[in-house]
């Protein structure tokens, strides 16, 4: 089993005068799947993009550890596979050029085999040099989870993971869900029953406001 682990400490966070979650305290160990659930609007996004270093929290901090050494934010994206329907990627490229486009800025080889199985298992790979601007809402959702596993990374984080798919997409995303726990930190954000169901541990956002104004 992996030895990385994730906390969160005393974590607030304020647009303007807006409070999305107050003093969120957490902690994360691997073969485990969480999830972040909560009214749309509640902050499940932000709290992902925070755990990710895409945004930084008002107060509190976020610390993830590679054994008994912090990881650097600068490094994250070493260990993060992120899935969102806010991702973006490159229209102009084929699902191939993407992949090793990500993996030159992340700075590691591209894993053409391993790219390849992935995109077996998403059912794509008889498009892999087709331009992603050709894709399905549905098919680059499912290149987006390519992208997330193809560096085989400790922390998962699948926000709204099932958006855009269809029922053998979701069965997809379940079953590598189920095979890559073992090693891994999985963090589901979402409101989907489904999907909520592959956590073991659910953290309700609205348990993290400030109560009767105060």
């Amino acid at each position: 089993m992996s030895n990385y682990s994730l906390s969160l400490d005393s974590l607030t966070k304020v647009f303007g005068r807006r409070l999305i979650f107050d003093k969120l305290t957490y902690e994360f160990k691997p073969g485990t799947v969480y999830g972040i659930s909560g009214p749309n609007g509640s902050g499940k996004s932000t709290l992902s993009k925070i755990i990710a270093g895409i945004i930084t929290p008002t107060h509190g901090k976020v610390v993830h550890k590679l054994g008994d050494e912090v990881i650097k934010v600068e490094h994250l994206h070493n260990h993060i596979g992120f899935v969102s329907p806010y991702l973006l990627l490159y229209d102009e490229f084929t699902a191939l050029e993407n992949l090793n486009h990500f993996a030159h800025i992340r700075g590691v080889e591209f894993d053409a085999e391993r790219c390849d199985a992935l995109l077996n298992r998403f059912d794509i790979y008889n498009r892999r040099k087709d331009y992603v601007k050709t894709y399905s809402s549905g098919m680059k959702q499912r290149l987006k989870f390519v992208f997330a596993f193809m560096h085989r990374p400790n922390l998962l984080i699948l926000d709204e993971p099932t958006s855009n798919l269809d029922n053998q997409g979701k069965d997809a995303v379940y079953q590598i869900i189920k095979d890559e726990l073992k090693d891994n930190i999985i963090i589901i954000a979402s409101n989907e029953d489904a999907d909520l169901a592959r956590c073991s541990e659910v953290i309700y956002l609205e348990n993290f406001k400030i109560k009767n104004g105060k």
